[in-house]
């Protein structure tokens, strides 16, 4: 134990991509330190670069034992273990495999022709309406929602609600356990009307290799077939959309980011791991993972059973592996951040993630020279009381 009083978690609101200054306080001084969760107590936050890297391939640390409500967590619900990214070892395997050939690199750059298709569709639309523009429901939204939809095979005619239903299941603190497990509930029928249809009419998606894998081949339950194919749909889109959004930010924050994408595109995929590596994602931690043992770190003994969290923003900012790591710098050669995660959990969508923000970014410089926000940044509305961050509205003009 460091024998101090545990930090309550989060540090401060998500406001803004500046990375909470307290997160290099900790990496200096105590990289290994007592965080209090809004739901289920204390945990253990590891703040360093080196301890989050191990940590994340660090087989002593169960998700799945992470799963269930005694466990400290920013989410108002509990996860449950059927869960891809609650689940360990083989059961994780056995998972990911199912879905790991509809993401895989040769896929996904199969359908780089459709989403840069659709990004120039979504942005002449968005163009052709005249500024101002809302740039999240014109550009950032639909673009990961229309790419993940389509590849899952699902009906986009109740698209809208679902998003609203999903964006619950995000709550920290914004929405009652009540609220939330309505969302749950309701997502849970609609999943399986989505999936009923897919059984009685099968085709060439996602979808319906998953209900021919749970039905021919039982190699998943029907239980693990609807909380993947939740979560796929989910992850599929915030988090691009977000990251769109930011780097949106980003873009009008320092005015040379642009003009130099513009006359050197070639940087594009620099500037996306960059900016990944820089905007702070999410509250500041991952998922919690359990101790299976006692461990050190960093000369702090973690016992059997507690609860510990990665802090992969923090990680990016650690000077030791990145100079100056407060600022964009399109000539950095940001391999190696940990936005994606790293090890078994690595985000299984980062492949398709990588090219939709080619994509945006490209388009966005390149077509829209003079985007700038609409308001005051210090107006723009940021999301609050949940475990993502980013706008909820962006405003931008040109």
């Amino acid at each position: 134990m460091t024998g101090r009083e545990p930090r309550t978690f989060p540090f401060s609101d998500p406001v803004g991509l500046a990375i909470d200054p307290v997160f290099a306080e900790l990496r200096e001084n105590e990289p290994v330190s007592r965080i209090r969760l809004p739901h289920g107590g204390d945990a253990w936050l590891l703040t360093r670069y080196a301890d989050n890297r191990a940590l994340l391939t660090d087989r002593r640390f169960s998700r799945a034992a992470a799963a269930g409500p005694a466990v400290p967590r920013l989410t108002v619900e509990p996860a449950g273990g059927s869960a891809l990214s609650m689940m360990d070892g083989a059961e994780h395997a056995r998972l990911r495999r199912l879905v790991a050939p509809a993401f895989s690199a040769r896929r996904i750059e199969g359908l780089r022709p459709r989403i840069e298709q659709l990004t120039d569709d979504l942005l002449t639309a968005m163009l052709e309406e005249g500024p101002p523009a809302e740039l999240l429901e014109a550009f950032a939204l639909p673009l990961p929602i229309t790419v993940i939809w389509e590849l899952l095979g699902v009906p986009t005619a109740n698209r809208d609600h679902f998003t609203g239903l999903a964006s619950r299941l995000l709550s920290s603190t914004a929405y009652t356990r009540e609220q939330v497990r309505d969302a749950v509930d309701e997502l849970s029928d609609y999943l399986a009307d989505v999936i009923a249809e897919r059984r009685a009419d099968p085709g060439d998606d996602l979808l319906s290799a998953l209900v021919h894998a749970r039905d021919v081949d039982d190699r998943l339950s029907e239980l693990e077939l609807v909380t993947l194919c939740g979560s796929l749909l989910g992850a599929g889109y915030e988090n691009v959309a977000n990251a769109v959004a930011n780097f949106t930010v980003l873009l009008t924050e320092d005015e040379t980011l642009a003009p130099r994408l513009r006359a050197e595109p070639g940087l594009v995929p620099t500037a996306v791991e960059e900016m990944l590596r820089y905007a702070m994602s999410g509250l500041g931690v991952s998922a919690p993972r359990i101790a299976l043992e006692d461990v050190e770190i960093s000369g702090v003994l973690i016992r059997r059973g507690e609860a510990v969290f990665a802090s992969l923003p923090s990680a990016n900012h650690d000077p030791d592996v990145f100079a100056d790591p407060g600022r964009v710098d399109l000539d950095r050669k940001p391999a190696g951040h940990l936005a994606f995660g790293h090890g078994p959990h690595l985000c299984l969508g980062a492949v398709l993630a990588r090219v939709e923000l080619r994509a945006a970014l490209t388009a966005l410089v390149l077509r829209v020279p003079g985007l700038r926000l609409a308001v005051p940044v210090d107006e723009v509305p940021w999301k609050l009381g949940l475990t993502v961050r980013g706008p909820r509205a962006l405003p931008v003009t040109w």
